[in-house]
């Protein structure tokens, strides 16, 4: 990163995955492990990595209760595996990658740590055909593209953002979290972190809390048709992203944008460039051609070049950290609160 300080995350990086690790400032040895006993794991990743930038998109806002940052440099992960409910902490130490976790879902994490870092990712696939995405290429060498290998929990996230603000989706996935999601389990009690609730605990949330919430009936109906066929659901992390994207586009309510949304994480697709977005076209047509009023058919004609790479998503990606964006206008969506009615 060019000069010595980095420059402060804003909405439009923060979109782009940037999350900031701060660097353990205590010597390794006097930082207090954790006292629960956990499973570990370490592992090497090629090249330059970043650990703030490749697990930020599992991020859903800065008081999200499956994700924490901590000041010693971990990153902490609560989810739900195929083998039950799992807590993940790592830690960069070097150029080393260190994991631990606990519960029931321990082994499965560690098992997928490598994909989870990016290790099925390819950036060198990617060339820049932009000054703009040269210069974000060249700054954030240790982008990589995770692959959580799971769906549900990208997906319901993703249905809840639709349509509405950042801020009340995040707001819908708190409350939804630390309502009906159980305690991540390990030494996390200081954290806050939740574990999202199973598939029968969703179908079984009553119509007011989801208005509590702020969910309107349309995204709730939507996340319960999928959680009543969530083991269909999570059979699409083992297809390709396209027929992924096929198999969760027949619910009702999942269109090609929550699609996207969910494979660019449970997939790492790289290609999988977010259509139907009210502000990504507008940002991509300011930074690639000083066109603020793109659509997604001009959207996709500058990242053109990128298809034949497979690329789309990767050079979205990097247009939104570079942070250059169109001067703000008014807000085009009025934020709401439905809890309020």
């Amino acid at each position: 990163m060019a000069g010595r300080y980095a420059p402060r995350p804003t909405r439009t990086t923060v979109r782009g995955g940037e999350t900031v690790v701060p660097r353990a400032v205590v010597p390794r040895a006097v930082v207090p492990a954790p006292a629960t006993e956990a499973h570990t794991r370490r592992w090497t990743p090629k090249g330059p990595f970043d650990l703030g930038l490749t697990l930020g998109p599992l991020r859903r806002g800065p008081a999200d209760p499956a994700f924490r940052v901590t000041p010693d440099g971990s990153v902490w992960r609560a989810t739900r595996t195929p083998e039950g409910p799992g807590t993940l902490r790592v830690a960069l130490r070097g150029q080393v990658a260190e994991a631990q976790a606990w519960g029931p879902g321990a082994t499965w994490l560690l098992a997928q740590l490598p994909q989870l870092l990016g290790e099925l990712d390819e950036p060198e696939a990617f060339e820049p055909r932009h000054r703009l995405l040269a210069h974000a290429h060249h700054h954030r060498p240790g982008l990589r593209l995770l692959r959580t290998g799971l769906i549900m929990e990208s997906l319901i996230p993703s249905i809840l953002e639709q349509k509405i603000t950042t801020e009340e989706a995040y707001r819908a996935w708190r409350i939804l979290l630390r309502t009906y999601g159980t305690p991540a389990p390990g030494p996390t009690s200081g954290l806050g972190l939740h574990v999202m609730p199973d598939p029968r605990t969703w179908s079984l949330i009553p119509s007011w809390e989801w208005h509590r919430a702020g969910v309107d009936n349309k995204r709730a109906s939507t996340v319960l048709r999928a959680v009543k066929v969530a083991r269909r659901m999570e059979e699409a992390a083992a297809m390709t992203p396209a027929d992924a994207r096929a198999r969760l586009e027949l619910i009702p309510g999942i269109g090609p944008w929550t699609s996207a949304e969910t494979v660019q994480r449970s997939h790492g697709a790289a290609d999988a460039v977010t259509t139907g977005d009210v502000h990504l076209p507008g940002i991509v047509g300011y930074a690639l051609a000083g066109n603020r009023d793109a659509d997604d058919a001009e959207m996709l004609r500058l990242l053109a070049p990128y298809e034949k790479q497979g690329q789309r998503h990767r050079a979205a990606r990097l247009i939104l950290l570079s942070g250059r964006t169109p001067p703000r206008r008014q807000p085009k969506m009025r934020r709401t609160n439905i809890a309020d009615w």
